[in-house]
């Protein structure tokens, strides 16, 4: 799974949670329904906000939901999962950008990608993504040139962009198709009205989504040599963040002017999570919001957690770090594969539980899964909780504007 808004169980409560795992299921079985299984693993966090957008803006009828039979990603269990218009729309602009992604890493020969054989398969993979979505895009009524185009308007720009270079000139692409995504769902759901705020929050989405992508990769980039436009354009942390603000402050606006039938987990995903999004990218914990002149704490508030606002912290979080902690485990902090003891699985068998916690989707869905090789109790990414508030249980939607009233979004 990829991208920038990932909630967790603890803040989404029980009903909200249920809701966003119809949509990413549903995006997951449109994916399979109508390109096979292998077009799952294109299945992504955001590419589900334009299911979740249009089923929050259409009238309750009978038809949103279907009951999934037993997956394997699931734990074998039976689901109540998104269907229609909006999921395969979320798969056609998922299978498209997809396709636009492999391409790019083909172009930079990244990994693997630079070996001749593996560079035409993965390129061969990503034109008959990009045919599928044209083709899911049109039954839907969605034109996906605007997104082909974005794309191909991109390299042209990132080869032109220099020093000086402002930074909206490269993120006006991906700003330009999510906004035409966003705005489609107006369309899918019978309210033409909403087109235009959607566009917007769309437009600005995409713009957040380009820069916070340019944040946490730009260590990695600057290492391997890779084109990142922070570096290339010249444009330091605090004004990349300045920018995130603005774009997260123009999203909760442009959502005050949408008409929702039911607009709750829309709200959290783009009000709240993609604030915290936010945060996590620029190493802070504080509210984006606040303004920024702030008693000397920094612009934007303590930074509890290291990142480019505290001066005694690395400016990347993987500056010389293992990203997994002092072990090196991406399950946990025990040193990877320890010697087999009591209580511990060895390397072999440990690979086996690896594979089983992976194929029954518990790192990313269950609330806790037993580490593969410590066999310590682990929390799955769902269950995963940065909360700092102490009521944020009680809180179905916003638990930001109800507690701790540190929010501008209007709730």
């Amino acid at each position: 799974m990829f991208g920038i808004v990932r909630p967790c169980s603890h803040r989404l409560g029980e009903g909200l949670k249920t809701q966003w795992m119809a949509h990413l299921c549903g995006l997951c079985l449109a994916l399979r329904g109508d390109h096979g299984q292998f077009a799952r693993v294109v299945t992504n966090y955001d590419g589900l906000l334009i299911s979740v957008l249009t089923e929050a803006q259409a009238e309750r009828t009978t038809g949103w939901r279907r009951t999934a039979g037993p997956c394997p990603l699931r734990g074998m269990r039976t689901a109540s999962v998104a269907q229609g218009e909006g999921a395969r729309l979320a798969a056609a602009v998922s299978l498209v950008l997809a396709s636009a992604k492999v391409r790019d890493h083909v172009a930079d020969k990244d990994g693997l990608l630079a070996r001749r054989p593996v560079a035409l398969a993965a390129r061969r993979v990503a034109a008959s993504w990009g045919r599928a979505g044209a083709r899911t895009g049109s039954d839907v009524g969605f034109d996906t040139a605007v997104l082909v185009d974005a794309v191909d308007r991109q390299v042209g720009i990132e080869a032109l962009a220099g020093p000086g270079t402002p930074l909206l000139t490269v993120t006006e692409p991906t700003e330009t198709a999510t906004a035409a995504a966003f705005a489609h769902t107006a369309v899918l759901a019978g309210r033409p009205g909403n087109a235009g705020p959607l566009a917007e929050a769309g437009r600005l989405f995409g713009r957040l989504a380009h820069l916070l992508d340019a944040v946490e990769d730009q260590g990695t980039d600057a290492a391997s040599g890779a084109w990142n436009p922070l570096t290339a354009t010249g444009t330091p942390l605090v004004e990349a963040r300045r920018l995130a603000d603005d774009a997260l402050h123009g999203i909760r606006l442009a959502l005050r002017e949408v008409e929702f039938t039911d607009g709750k987990l829309a709200h959290l995903l783009l009000a709240h999570e993609l604030g915290r999004s936010v945060d996590r990218a620029f190493g802070t914990s504080g509210c984006g919001h606040q303004d920024h002149a702030d008693g000397g704490r920094g612009a934007f508030g303590p930074p509890q957690h290291g990142g480019p606002y505290n001066p005694r912290s690395p400016q990347s979080p993987h500056d010389g770090q293992n990203p997994y902690g002092a072990g090196g485990n991406p399950f946990g902090g025990a040193p990877s594969f320890p010697p087999p003891g009591p209580g511990r699985r060895g390397f072999w068998a440990g690979c086996a539980a690896a594979i089983g916690v992976c194929c029954t989707c518990k790192v990313c869905c269950a609330d806790e899964f037993e580490g593969p090789w410590s066999r310590r109790k682990r929390e799955g990414c769902l269950g995963n909780c940065d909360c700092d508030c102490s009521c944020c249980e009680a809180c179905e939607i916003c638990e930001c504007c109800e507690c701790c009233s540190c929010c501008d979004c209007g709730l």
